[in-house]
């Protein structure tokens, strides 16, 4: 099994706009990413949230392994690796998401329920605007699993046999087909 190689951090500022982090990464290329999501869902960050010129501190820890702003508040590389790839769409691209919703015959509405999103998130994610992020990408390869288990070819090009297992039963209400 191949060895998985932990993001880095080379080096790290304070961006220009209000919770963000300029970092460029050891292994390459740089990315400006914003932890504002980060900062106001967790007690943790509840000093940055309280003083904005603390957020302005930040410097990069040991090795290049996390965001350091006080001994109690830091913020992982592989945390900031996973928020730049979500936030540049690099997990998923707004063409490959168009193309699992068009290839399963799912209408804006059918991938919204199936992924348990608003239909307008949907149309975000599928005209470029907004980055489509990890877990989204996930379910969309999940329902590709569901759809291989229960037999059903993409794009309704055939009805899937009958099928009463639960991976087919719930792919036939998903994708609006009965008798599965």
């Amino acid at each position: 099994m191949p060895r998985k190689t932990l993001p880095r951090i080379a080096a790290l500022k304070a961006g220009e706009r209000p919770w963000t982090l300029s970092i460029r990464w050891e292994q390459g290329g740089e990315a400006v990413v914003d932890v504002s999501g980060m900062i106001e869902k967790f007690r943790v960050y509840a000093p940055l949230r309280d003083a904005p010129e603390l957020f302005r501190q930040v410097k990069l820890g040991e090795y290049g392994a996390d965001a350091v702003w006080s001994d109690e508040i830091d913020m992982s590389a592989d945390t900031l690796w996973r928020l730049a790839r979500e936030q540049s769409g690099v997990t998923m691209s707004a063409g490959e998401f168009r193309d699992w919703r068009q290839r399963h015959g799912y209408t804006l509405d059918a991938a919204a329920e199936a992924l348990g999103i608003s239909r307008r998130m949907v149309a975000y994610y599928e005209g470029g605007d907004r980055p489509i992020p990890r877990v989204v990408a996930l379910a969309t390869r999940a329902l590709d699993a569901l759809c291989h288990e229960a037999g059903a070819e993409p794009a309704g090009l055939r009805a899937p046999r009958r099928d009463n297992s639960p991976a087919g039963t719930r792919l036939a209400r998903l994708s609006g087909r009965s008798g599965a």
